[in-house]
């Protein structure tokens, strides 16, 4: 390939890092110029110093890492890539943190498709294969090995120097700005995800290699002596649904005519999520761990309550039409519903709707000799494709979104889409009670059904989309999770749970935090670790039984 000029690694280095800082931080500057009280002439000083500060951190970083022979190859990835985290930055206002690069790894490959679109590949094509392209047609002079070594040094102590004098210089703006603006350090790229890339590889690799279990004296406790029928229990795990866009939470659309029908059911209007993607809010909750406890690695190290289930003496049964179960069923049977099945009416070419999750399962049910908990963990309100999650006849919100590139549409319309899977969701859920209500009849079996979500979503609020935002200064979209119980007549005198207390508490705060305990509560099961103050049916069970 001809090269289009020569020129030295200084200059190319110095040159990359200008364009690194220009190109691919719009999100960064337009946040931060918002936060320093909006564009002014008496600003300009301080944007200069920010800007020249970034560059010659970034040229330091760079000058360190494109070592001779590395120089292309490693531009160019960062190209690509930086290019990548620009887009998504800027499209869905998202910003870049260690879980969110988690969510991106452990995303599917449908799921990951489901983001492809022509702004993408257009950003993707100007600022990754154009500048990488250009790289590569320069000709690099190299000087000696010694020589290069010497002014590579000189290069990185003086950018460090220069860059620390000016951030001296105006620490008394920069210190109370990032203190109370943290959310800049997670919006500034390419730094913002090699951070992120290495927190989570030093994660992973710091896992524990065995698990230690956890509630091996789980018993089931005295509601269940002398009891003949068998009890079934569904926890259906909700994706991406935020309690907003419910109309059992007061939202004006009826978002839930099916399940504002369903006798028994019991709706809690304030819970908080522990975290604001599937890849921690799932492990987290069925973990003892809480929110303030939580890390994955805690996680990864010990049982959690599906475990504690199975040491009872009950069946667990794992059903998912999402991506994996982050771990949490590794040690329980578990069925991939999400693959399309043909002949199946609730599969098309490319996947599964979640009521493809209730074919056979009564089944299932019925061939276990066992008390039972199912979890059927749904593909919900995954975005930004939400016209993807349900069937044509959900279609009632109209004009659709009809596209993952949702600055092409109107927040009218997304928000049109996102409620369609709230309908159907609603259908979902309804559905599964009807399906248990029948078995009840049919089988001579006590159920119950909890639903929650794993986290919210946001639908352009402040220029928002999506989910993952860091948790200390995620949105309340994105945090605030529906969470509804039903619970049979059979189920509810077998237990002695006292509805009308438990309806008595459906508007005060709780959490994923209390999902492990309450669930365990529920179900009279008996270990110590289960703590009784975070069991929100605790104060609604006579007092004393065990």
């Amino acid at each position: 390939m001809k090269s289009l000029y020569r020129s030295n690694p200084v200059v190319l280095t110095l040159t990359a890092s200008l364009f690194f800082v220009l190109a691919y931080n719009a999100s960064f500057w337009s946040k931060f110029i918002a936060v320093t009280g909006g564009f002014s002439l008496s600003n300009a000083p301080l944007y200069a110093a920010s800007f020249l500060i970034l560059v010659l951190m970034l040229n330091a970083l760079l000058t360190l890492v494109t070592f001779r022979f590395l120089f292309r190859p490693v531009l160019t990835l960062m190209f690509c890539v930086t290019a990548l985290a620009a887009y998504f930055m800027s499209q869905y206002g998202t910003v870049i943190d260690s879980t969110m690069v988690q969510s991106v790894i452990e995303t599917n490959p449908r799921e990951a498709t489901d983001l492809f679109n022509s702004r993408m590949l257009l950003y993707f094509l100007l600022l990754g294969v154009v500048p990488s392209a250009v790289i590569w047609r320069i000709k690099i002079n190299l000087p000696s090995l010694s020589r290069d070594l010497f002014v590579r040094l000189g290069v990185i102590v003086l950018s460090l120097l220069s860059a620390g004098g000016l951030t001296l210089a105006y620490y008394k703006h920069f210190a109370p700005m990032f203190r109370e603006h943290r959310e800049l350090q997670f919006m500034l790229t390419p730094v913002n995800y090699i951070w992120a890339t290495n927190s989570y590889l030093k994660r992973k690799m710091g896992r524990a290699a065995t698990v230690a279990p956890i509630g091996m004296d789980a018993v089931k406790g005295a509601y269940w002596k002398d009891q003949t029928r068998r009890t079934v229990t569904v926890i259906v795990l909700g994706e991406t649904a935020r309690a907003k866009n419910f109309s059992l939470n007061g939202y004006a659309r009826n978002t839930n005519p099916e399940l504002s029908k369903q006798s028994g059911l019991i709706n809690f209007t304030n819970v908080q999520s522990c975290g604001t993607a599937t890849a921690v809010s799932v492990p987290c909750l069925f973990s003892s761990l809480g929110r303030s406890n939580y890390s994955e690695s805690k996680a990864k190290s010990q049982q959690g309550l599906l475990d504690v289930i199975s040491h009872a003496g009950m069946d667990v049964l794992w059903r998912n039409n999402n991506s994996g179960c982050k771990g949490v069923c590794d040690r329980v049977p578990y069925e991939d519903m999400s693959k399309p099945v043909a002949g199946s009416p609730f599969c098309n070419a490319e996947e599964c709707f979640d009521e493809h999750m209730l074919e056979g399962l009564p089944e299932k049910i019925r061939a276990s000799n066992k008390d039972m908990v199912i979890v059927l963990h749904q593909q919900g309100s995954h975005g930004p494709t939400y016209w993807k999650r349900y069937p044509e006849k959900f279609r009632q919100f109209a004009p659709e979104c009809a596209t993952s590139d949702l600055q092409k549409c109107t927040t009218d319309d997304i928000v049109n889409t996102y409620d369609n899977t709230i309908l159907y969701t609603d259908h979902f859920i309804s559905q599964t009670i009807d399906m248990l209500r029948q078995m009840e009849r049919e089988d001579q079996i006590d159920v119950s059904l909890m639903y929650f979500s794993d986290h919210g979503e946001s639908l352009g609020e402040n220029g928002m989309y999506l989910h993952g935002a860091p948790y200390m200064f995620s949105p309340i979209e994105q945090r605030h999770v529906p969470m509804v119980v039903w619970l049979s007549d059979n189920f509810r005198k077998r237990f002695r749970l006292d509805t009308a207390c438990v309806v008595a508490r459906t508007e005060q705060a709780f959490s994923h935090d209390n999902v492990f305990h309450s669930v365990l509560g529920m179900l009279n099961i008996n270990t110590a670790v289960r703590n009784p103050s975070l069991d929100l049916f605790q104060a609604c069970t006579p007092a004393g039984t065990t």
